[in-house]
């Protein structure tokens, strides 16, 4: 089964190339809910995605193809997992516990 529509109504494969730790490309990004130099929050295809890391810096952002890519140290890579009933809210206090 292909994921559904995103940005633009097309069909997108979900995909992450981490090369070295130092650059990450992401496919199937639906939006771009917030960054700074130490956190990416994403909504992809697959749900929500936290980046962490040191000197995060955004490289490329193509919206129309959804793909964002990323430089700095990466430190890690978490699916943010929504239970049945939580609302957003719940989300980011998952963030910043």
């Amino acid at each position: 089964m292909q994921p559904g529509p995103g940005l633009g109504g097309k069909n997108r494969e979900h995909k992450l190339v981490l090369n070295s730790r130092k650059v990450l490309e992401i496919t199937g990004v639906k939006h771009v809910e917030s960054f700074d130099s130490e956190e990416f929050l994403l909504e992809t295809e697959m749900g929500f995605l936290s980046i962490r890391g040191h000197n995060l810096q955004m490289i490329n952002l193509d919206v129309d193809e959804g793909q964002v890519s990323i430089k700095g140290r990466i430190d890690d890579l978490v699916y943010l997992d929504q239970h049945d009933g939580e609302k957003s809210k719940g989300l980011f206090g998952k963030l910043f516990k």
